[in-house]
């Protein structure tokens, strides 16, 4: 589960990365959804709900991708890109993981901040701030802002991974797609 190969990410990389996408994909999804029902609707409130426990749920697994990433070697690109790719590559992982961490503990601050309660599987987790509905709005907006800035950058990453893929023809995206049984 931890070993990799040479070429190849190993099988908790591969698993987190996609889950990862998964849950952002949902996180987003709850929150553009929530739009479609009344303020104060039950499937509102559902929606806004699953929204903060599965962005929480990123916050919890992006520690162990951080942990993975500082640990573990990454397999070389082959063939290997110029370094300013390289770097740019870099720059993007880095804002990725960023919005990983930020976007949640905004969420929390938000939450917080509106005196309400901050629901987690089952748990209510403890307010980050006293209540203030002045940094209760800031914050809301930015990580409104935020997260728009998530939807370019998510899209990026998955357009960097389809042009190595498809035009430059590396394997920048095979090392990080699931073994395909019998292969």
């Amino acid at each position: 589960m931890l070993s990799q190969s040479e070429s190849r990410y190993g099988t908790l990389s591969i698993t987190l990365h996609w889950a990862m996408f998964v849950l952002m994909a949902a996180v987003y999804a709850c929150i553009e959804l929530r739009e479609f029902f009344p303020r104060g609707s039950d499937p509102r409130e559902a929606l806004k709900t699953w929204h903060f426990m599965l962005g929480l749920t990123v916050f919890v697994l992006v520690w162990i991708r951080i942990a993975i990433y500082f640990f573990r070697t990454r397999p070389p690109i082959s063939p290997a890109p110029p370094a300013w790719q390289q770097r740019l590559a870099t720059i993007m992982h880095v804002l990725l993981l960023l919005l990983m961490v930020g976007m949640p503990i905004g969420g929390w601050l938000i939450l917080s901040a509106e005196g309400h309660a901050i629901p987690f599987w089952g748990l209510e987790l403890p307010p980050l701030v006293a209540e203030n509905e002045s940094l209760a709005h800031t914050v809301e907006e930015i990580h409104e802002t935020v997260g728009k800035i998530g939807y370019f950058l998510i899209g990026l990453h998955a357009l960097a991974a389809l042009v190595h893929h498809y035009m430059l023809r590396d394997d920048t995206l095979r090392r990080m797609l699931p073994r395909r049984r019998g292969a």
